[in-house]
């Protein structure tokens, strides 16, 4: 098992667009970004992530699965 690394919302926010991730219009104001994702079936992935330094690796597992990613595939990313 892979354990999650403590990693800034930068990072996560790098990660999640170098898979085709894109900031969402209109919305993530304050201290949360939106960030969507339009899967091959034509649904829309919507992730939501702090702006903190380092995320909370609770936080980073609820994004993870709100991205539909493993551990494993993250790490590799």
């Amino acid at each position: 098992m892979t354990k999650l690394p403590l990693v800034s919302s930068d990072e996560i926010i790098r990660k999640l667009k170098a898979i085709g991730f894109d900031y969402m219009p209109r919305r993530g104001k304050g201290s949360h970004i939106a960030l969507y994702k339009i899967e091959g079936d034509g649904s829309k992935l919507l992730v939501i992530v702090p702006h903190r330094d380092p995320v909370p690796r609770g936080t980073l597992l609820s994004i993870l699965k709100q991205a539909h990613l493993t551990k494993e595939e993250f790490a590799r990313l």
